[in-house]
């Protein structure tokens, strides 16, 4: 067959199908789900903790209100008291002897003691839901914030951590379960006191009563803990697929990757891989309809013969005498408001255990969070910043077989501009993040003026560090926010301007709608965009405008066209006496600029000198810098 021949066959072949999403699996301690193994009784002994745990959030964002909440728990069990109590005596005189209107005229006083606890149950009601409004957003808010802190000051070796981003996606979950925890714990409580008050007036009326009564509505509560416990299950086991879907679908759906998605016909295949992913996670819902299914109808059942039981029991106490006419009349109500009050305790209790999986989710995040903040000593940091020195510095990733940076010595002095160059994958952003202690090593030591980094403050270290790392952000702030990333050095705009300029960028800002004041964000009303240049130069002037002791810039200018690659490349050299410079690069030509460079190759230094030497040395830089030229 000649080779038309089978282009043409392949021509008419149907393509292959587009591949599914991968399978999402890994081991590890944070892989097992934690209720996997954990007892019924456990399970519900958590409530008590999750209400603590509630009360004290609650506490500490708004103690007012959480103080009128109790008022008003407490006054709805009053009011609840005190409206059968009322309603007894209401019974005994309708169903008295004399005539009607002697008997209307004896309830009257306590038919408005019965409008009076209504009136009160209904406006402590009214009241809660208040102070629930007040508490729940920013108990909401509180949460959020306290998750992307502990997001953003974790040490940042975590990211590469198995498991951490699902484990973040399951914490985000307790935080959206935050909105309604304390609507669950207050009405768990109302319910819990309704059902104390009433129970006690039935137990007066008839002790049999209250047990039947609690046995008719505990199916309930364990179908309900069980269930909870499934769908528990389930969230756990999607949490990889949510988190990777969640992602998908931001990449897919951003302006910014438009162009992209587009041109390259993928909008088929990602449609396709969100709803494949979405109906796996599906399939494991649907797996466990059954199991709810059946836990309901045994719960529903048991319920049932028990309730049957406890009418049952009334209506013989009625008939035989054992109790009066009026006082089975008050059983009747005491029995309706006792077994709504006991079917609101088993769903609320339910719905707190079943937030309560998820704040544990949450409140472990930020637990573990915390424990891997920098916590570095307080070694006080000598400024400027004279020299950095390596000593056999070893770092590698957690999951990794061979280390990043394997045992590399280098000193840096202030005033010289160091360029680092190797293929990809040679450890040079590696060694930039332990040059600025963003990772602390394995082995060896990372000194700036004889401090070694693991005992500094690192918020001092990195006060005096400018970084343009090789992907950047593109903050939605004002032109203005994304050069000062928030930090203004003074009150007037003279040093954002100056910035600015150094990187040509002036004609580009005045063009905008609002100069400085523009908001960068095309997707947002009134916002504007940039191209890739100008972002790039945009993230070379936050790093300038800091003025830092150690300026490092991670390949600075890839999306740059020549003039403005030639104007940093001036501005490197122009402010390069005042502090130690760093320029990760892999157009060798822009080397010349450095008075050290460095070769990397498999995170080892295997050539340095200055650019005369290596390119006659016949030796990794010159082969890499001939390569360049034959472009």
């Amino acid at each position: 067959m000649t080779s038309a021949e089978t282009h043409e066959n392949q021509d008419t072949e149907p393509p292959p199908p587009p591949p599914p999403p991968a399978e999402i699996s890994y081991s590890g301690q944070y892989s097992v789900n934690p209720l996997a193994e954990v007892s019924f009784r456990r399970m519900c002994a958590q409530i008590p903790a999750v209400l603590g745990r509630i009360a004290r959030l609650s506490w500490r964002t708004d103690r007012h209100a959480v103080q009128l909440l109790v008022g008003c728990q407490v006054a709805t069990g009053v009011s609840a008291a005190v409206l059968l109590a009322a309603t007894a005596r209401v019974m005994q005189s309708v169903l008295g002897g004399g005539s009607a209107a002697d008997r209307l005229h004896g309830a009257l006083p306590a038919l408005l003691v019965v409008a009076l606890a209504a009136a009160l149950g209904r406006g402590a009601g009214a009241v809660a839901a208040y102070a629930e409004r007040r508490i729940t957003p920013l108990l909401t808010t509180e949460t959020d914030s306290a998750l992307v802190e502990a997001v953003c000051r974790v040490e940042a070796a975590a990211y590469a951590e198995n498991g951490f981003s699902d484990r973040q996606e399951a914490a985000e979950m307790g935080v959206m379960r935050t909105h309604v925890m304390v609507t669950d714990a207050q009405r768990f409580l109302s319910a819990l006191i309704r059902m104390v008050t009433a129970g006690g007036v039935l137990s007066v009326l008839n002790v049999l009563m209250l047990p039947l009564l609690l046995l008719a509505v505990l199916p309930a509560g364990v179908g309900a803990v069980l269930t909870s416990r499934v769908d528990y299950e389930i969230h756990y086991a999607n949490v990889a697929d949510r988190n990777v879907r969640g992602m998908m679908r931001w990449w897919a759906t951003t302006s910014k990757y438009g162009d992209e998605v587009r041109a390259n016909s993928m909008t088929d295949y990602l449609v396709f891989w969100y709803r494949a992913l979405s109906d796996r996670c599906d399939r494991r819902t649907l797996a466990a309809a059954p199991r709810t299914l059946r836990i309901a109808l045994l719960a529903s059942l048991a319920g049932g013969v028990f309730l049957v039981a406890t009418w049952g029991a009334l209506a013989w106490l009625a008939v035989t005498g054992r109790i009066e006419l009026a006082v089975a009349a008050t059983a009747v109500i005491a029995v309706q408001t006792t077994l709504a009050a006991l079917s609101q305790f088993v769903v609320n209790g339910a719905a707190v255990f079943h937030t309560s999986l998820y704040l544990s989710d949450m409140q472990a995040f930020l637990d573990d969070a915390a424990a891997r903040a920098p916590k570095r000593g307080d070694s006080r940091l000598h400024t400027p910043v004279e020299e950095i020195r390596l000593d056999e510095v070893v770092y590698q990733y957690p999951g990794k077989d061979k280390p990043a940076v394997a045992g590399v010595s280098l000193t840096l002095e202030r005033g010289q501009i160091l360029a680092v160059v190797g293929a990809n994958g040679s450890g040079k952003s590696t060694l930039t993040r332990l040059l600025t202690g963003i990772y602390l090593p394995d082995k060896g030591r990372v000194t700036w003026n004889g401090t070694d980094l693991a005992d500094a403050d690192p918020s001092a270290v990195w006060a005096n560090t400018g970084l343009v790392p090789q992907i950047f952000a593109q903050w939605p702030l004002r032109v203005r926010e994304n050069i000062t990333l928030g930090q203004p050095r003074t009150h007037d705009d003279d040093l954002v301007w100056q910035a600015v300029d150094a990187v040509g960028l002036r004609e580009a800002v005045e063009d905008l709608p609002g100069g400085l004041d523009t908001l960068l964000a095309r997707d947002i009303f009134g916002g504007s965009e940039l191209s890739g240049g100008q972002w790039q130069r945009i993230a070379c002037s936050r790093a300038l405008y800091r003025r830092p002791g150690l300026l490092i810039l991670d390949e600075p200018t890839s999306q740059m066209d020549p003039r403005g690659e030639h104007q940093i490349f001036e501005r490197i050299k122009a402010i390069a006496a005042d502090r130690i410079t760093v320029v990760v690069t892999h157009c060798l030509e822009n080397t010349r600029v450095a008075d050290h460079i460095v070769v990397l190759e498999h995170g080892r230094i295997t050539e340095q000198g200055c650019f005369d030497d290596l390119v006659h040395a016949g030796g990794t830089f010159a082969e890499l810098l001939e390569l360049s030229k034959d472009r």
